[in-house]
């Protein structure tokens, strides 16, 4: 099979470790490909980053040659929700793909992100997946994402110390760690805690192979289904909807017409 890794920010060294953990717990029959868009934020950190990730995400689906599947590779599952009313194939976030797994291995799991103004946004994402109850707590290491791409950076101590703090203090039976740019981290640092240390990225790749082997897609009745034909304006215009070229903006209204 064939997997698109997308990284919605336009940090190509974070792309390459993506990739590579990605290949990494890849079964050998498939094939990663990990890209990022060109336009929009170096990282994303909260509500106003995302916003202006999704448009990216989109046009890398719509670039692709044929995949079997799509792995949305930032924690705060930006553009999930729409990412999987453009595709037909399996489309995994891989904040919803770690929570789901350490439900599975531990009672009880923290998080461990980056900055403190991505915490609410993991919080309502664990409520609307109703997995709110098994997280002990979401916690901020007051890392830039960025800054775990600089080398000789203290951020990988910062979020060890972190762990330690959640074991101790939250009780946590497993972490997950609340960050993409984090996915080179997990194995060593479930080493060193004696805990399951789980990064989104090889759960997405493991879940996204699972739904392709028993032969699931995504649902396009209701919420997921295709988005409709309609001409978009100005810079989104190579983004409009399949249909769009015969679609009319009503004079009356927003609704089309042929």
């Amino acid at each position: 099979m064939r997997i698109l890794v997308i990284n919605p920010n336009t940090t190509a060294s974070m792309t390459a470790k993506i990739g590579k953990v990605a290949a990494s717990v890849a079964s050998a029959g498939t094939e990663i490909i990990s890209v990022n868009p060109g336009d929009g934020p170096p990282s994303i950190e909260g509500y106003f980053d995302e916003v202006f990730a999704i448009p990216g995400i989109i046009a890398e689906m719509n670039k692709a040659a044929a995949v079997d599947a799509y792995v949305i590779a930032c924690f705060d599952d930006t553009g999930l929700d729409a990412a999987r009313c453009a595709a037909e194939a399996p489309v995994i976030g891989i904040g919803e793909a770690a929570f789901h797994l350490a439900s599975l291995v531990a009672g009880k799991f923290s998080v461990v992100t980056t900055l403190a103004r991505s915490v609410p946004a993991i919080e309502h994402n664990l409520a609307k997946y109703g997995l709110a109850s098994r997280c002990a707590k979401v916690r901020s290491s007051e890392v830039a994402v960025l800054d775990l791409e600089l080398p000789g950076s203290d951020a990988s101590c910062r979020i060890s110390d972190e762990i330690a703090r959640a074991i101790s203090e939250d009780r946590a039976e497993a972490i997950v760690l609340g960050c993409a740019g984090m996915a080179d981290l997990a194995s060593s640092l479930s080493q060193e805690h004696g805990v399951p240390v789980l990064d989104g990225v090889a759960c997405a790749v493991a879940l996204a192979e699972s739904l392709f082997r028993v032969g699931l897609r995504t649902s396009k009745v209701g919420g997921y289904a295709a988005p409709r034909g309609k001409r978009f304006s100005g810079i989104y215009e190579s983004l409009s909807p399949a249909g769009a070229a015969e679609a009319v903006v009503s004079p009356n209204g927003p609704g089309l017409t042929n």
